[in-house]
C-alpha cells in the first residue's frame, strides 16, 4: 500500500512517519501532484500556521488538487482546519472541502487548547473501535466549529468538531501520532478503509 504524506511548509511529518512506521507503512513523502493522485491514501499533516501553510499549499497547485482526490484522505490539526471553508487566523481562505468556518477560542481561558481531551459523539468508520471515553492529544487555538460532516465532538469553552468527513475526506483537530492507543486506532481505521 502507497500512503503519501503531503510536503508543504507545515508538517509534522516526523511523528506521522514514525506512527505510520509502528502499524508497518513505510510513507512516501511528496509535493508532487502525480504521486499524490496515484497513492492509496493521502495525509496532510499540520502544524503552524493557516495563512502561511496555505500559501504554501497553493504555490505546488495542491490547492486545485486535494479537492479533486478521490483515495480515502485525512487532515490532522491544521491540515483539518485547511479543509474548511475559511479561518479566522488572519483571514485565510481555505480548500474548502468543508463547509465550515475555522474560530478562534474565546480569550477567557488558556489559549492554545494544549493537553489530553475526551472526544465523543463519534460516528463513521475512522472512529470504529473508540468509545466516548477516547483520550486524544490536542494543541490548537483555533478549531473547526460544528456542522453536519463533524463525525466526533470535544469541548475547550465551546464545543468544536474533533473529527469531520464528507466522501472519502476525513480530518481530525487532535493528533493521533501523539495519542497513544487512541490515536493509534485513528491511523489504522484510516489505513484500513
Amino acid at each position: 500500500m502507497k500512503v503519501a504524506i503531503i510536503k508543504y511548509n507545515a508538517g509534522n511529518v516526523q511523528s506521522v512517519t514514525f506512527a505510520l512506521n509502528r502499524l508497518g507503512i513505510e510513507p512516501v513523502l511528496s509535493n508532487d501532484p502525480e504521486v499524490l493522485k496515484s497513492a492509496d491514501k493521502v495525509i496532510f499533516p499540520g502544524v503552524g500556521e493557516a495563512s502561511t501553510a496555505m500559501a504554501s499549499v497553493k504555490e505546488n497547485g495542491l490547492d486545485k488538487i486535494i479537492p479533486e482526490l478521490k483515495q480515502p484522505f485525512l487532515g490532522i490539526c491544521l491540515g483539518l482546519q485547511l479543509m474548511c471553508r475559511h479561518s479566522e487566523e488572519n483571514d485565510t481562505t481555505c480548500l474548502g472541502v468543508f463547509d465550515l468556518e475555522v474560530k478562534k477560542f474565546p480569550p477567557n481561558e488558556k489559549v492554545p487548547h494544549m493537553g489530553w481531551n475526551k472526544i465523543h459523539s463519534l460516528k463513521g468508520p475512522l472512529m470504529n473501535g473508540l468509545t466516548d471515553e477516547a483520550y486524544l492529544y490536542f494543541v490548537h487555538s483555533y478549531y473547526a466549529e460544528m456542522g453536519s460532516s463533524t463525525i466526533a465532538q470535544s469541548d475547550y469553552m465551546v464545543p468544536f468538531s474533533a473529527a469531520l468527513q464528507k466522501g472519502n475526506f476525513y480530518a481530525v483537530q487532535a493528533h493521533p501520532e501523539k495519542s497513544g492507543v487512541d490515536g493509534a486506532r485513528i491511523l489504522k481505521n484510516f489505513i484500513e478503509l
